[in-house]
């Protein structure tokens, strides 16, 4: 089989390669093709937006939150049966972290997969100008992986001007344009990109981008750009170069890319010897937060989590009574409970079955929204307060601008670890995680340390005892196998324990 794929990248943020990316996947899948998109770093919005316009499920690829191994893995797990593959990059080609690294970058993504990138360039109100703007991208280019250019808020008539100087100039091909066509970029809202189901008319704009795609972008051109057969692509291969017979239903075989990613880690071992001592067990089940307030996972979080012996159980804050029955464990993910605080607090029968099953030592994880929803209060950007569940004292309360933006690295205190006995992060673990969040708490957690990686600038956060892990950063579970082998290891014991009641 025939694979196409490539990293759609830009010259900077707000060049308009999200629109174009949703564009381009509804007029593939309009073709009739397989489309499998795919988003650079931790963003969880955009996925949402690629899932609507494809009809496949998006996934990130994170080259700061895993190793090369984990995200090459995870990328041809999930490519293997599609017949175009797109990757949507974050920021500008070369920005990494801190905005002066390459590690983070979608350029280091287009090198760790070894795609092609295809440029947007924001064409309003340039001429010639793009043309040494290009070239300068095209000189930065050390592994030559830029191999079209998109320009974008053009009309076609400049465009067929513009593009033979472009190709004969720089040798680039120059692959079509987007017009700018009121109506066509998506609504905003403090947060970034509203969610696909908030999107007015959403499929009526996906279907106008795709239309426009197909009229002014040479898409057979795109499509032929990077073709390879799966034997020229030994990611994810046997010995033999046959695939791996894949263990989970969401196409990623995680103990493959595990024994890769974390082979030599000790850590990891200890949870392989830990699944096969509780094959035999019932499956734990976690209650896992999913609804409109909380809908930002990592699908690999979850997927991880199913792969080492937990079964995850759904249920919604805001539509259902009480948690689900017979469950070991409590997940509460991000989201936006500052939309929905009346209604949060008004489900007091909820609220109520959380508080039980915290006070009766259910092993739990809560970030960021989730961790809003824990809180005493909640205070809205509007003013108003709401009383939510009340298992962590305080407030939290909208700041207007960004608090604590982007990746971090948590450690847990020395001074408060009590020689290793709360265990979630033992000393020398370290878990990778992001920050994206407009609201702050009065009562952040004391024991953990966040460092910026690039900076170097640190702060105390997490709520942390034997069973719970509460806090604003966004975690990323593959990055440190023993968190996640604590977490099952409380969810078996709480399981066993109930189990003899």
């Amino acid at each position: 089989m025939h694979t196409s794929q490539f990293l759609i990248g830009a010259a900077s943020s707000g060049s308009g390669k999200t629109t174009f990316t949703l564009g381009l996947l509804r007029a593939l899948k309009n073709r009739g093709l397989k489309v499998q998109p795919f988003k650079c770093g931790p963003d969880y919005l955009d996925t949402k937006h690629h899932a609507a316009a494809a009809g496949q499920t998006s996934y990130n690829l994170d080259t700061f939150m895993a190793s090369a191994t984990h995200v090459q893995e995870v990328y041809a797990r999930h490519s293997r049966t599609a017949d175009i593959c797109i990757t949507e990059g974050v920021m500008g080609l070369f920005d990494g972290l801190g905005g002066t690294r390459e590690e983070g970058s979608s350029y280091h993504l287009a090198e760790t997969l070894g795609v092609p990138v295809v440029l947007v360039i924001d064409a309003h109100g340039m001429g010639r100008s793009m043309i040494p703007l290009i070239a300068g991208f095209l000189q930065y280019d050390k592994s030559h992986l830029i191999k079209g250019v998109i320009l974008n808020r053009t009309s076609k008539m400049f465009f067929d001007t513009i593009a033979p100087l472009i190709e004969q100039e720089l040798g680039v091909k120059a692959l079509g344009c987007l017009p700018n066509e009121k109506g066509l970029s998506l609504s905003s809202r403090h947060l970034g990109l509203i969610l696909p189901e908030e999107v007015e008319e959403l499929n009526e704009q996906l279907k106008k981008a795709g239309e426009l795609l197909e009229r002014y972008v040479d898409l057979d051109a795109m499509v032929a750009l990077a073709e390879k057969t799966e034997d020229e692509n030994p990611q994810g291969k046997g010995q033999q170069g046959e695939p791996e017979k894949q263990s989970l239903e969401a196409g990623i075989d995680l103990k493959g890319l595990m024994e890769q990613a974390y082979g030599k880690n000790p850590e990891y071992a200890q949870v392989l010897r830990a699944q096969d001592s509780h094959a035999r067990e019932p499956r734990p089940r976690i209650a896992v937060a999913m609804d409109e307030a909380f809908c930002f996972y990592y699908r690999d979080n979850l997927n991880m989590l199913e792969y080492y012996g937990a079964e995850i159980v759904p249920f919604s804050p805001l539509h259902d009574s009480a948690l689900p029955e017979e469950i070991s464990g409590l997940l509460l993910g991000g989201g936006y409970p500052e939309l929905y605080a009346k209604e949060l607090a008004a489900n007091e029968s909820m609220k109520a079955s959380v508080q039980e099953a915290l006070k009766k030592g259910m092993p739990s994880l809560a970030e960021c929204g989730g961790f809003m929803y824990l809180h005493e209060r909640l205070t809205t950007q509007d003013g108003e307060t709401f009383s939510l569940v009340g298992a962590v004292p305080g407030t939290c309360s909208y700041k207007g601008k960004l608090v604590r933006f982007g990746y971090v690295e948590i450690t847990e205190r020395e001074d408060v670890a009590e020689d290793g006995a709360r265990g979630f992060l033992l000393p020398g673990q370290c878990i990778r995680a992001h920050e994206f969040h407009y609201f702050d708490s009065t009562a952040n957690g004391e024991s953990c340390v966040a460092v910026k990686p690039v900076t170097g600038r640190s702060w105390h956060c997490i709520h942390e005892t034997e069973h719970n892990f509460w806090g604003f950063p966004h975690l990323y579970y593959p990055s440190e196998p023993g968190f996640v082998r604590h977490f099952l290891g409380q969810l078996r014991d709480y399981a066993n324990k109930n189990r003899m009641k």
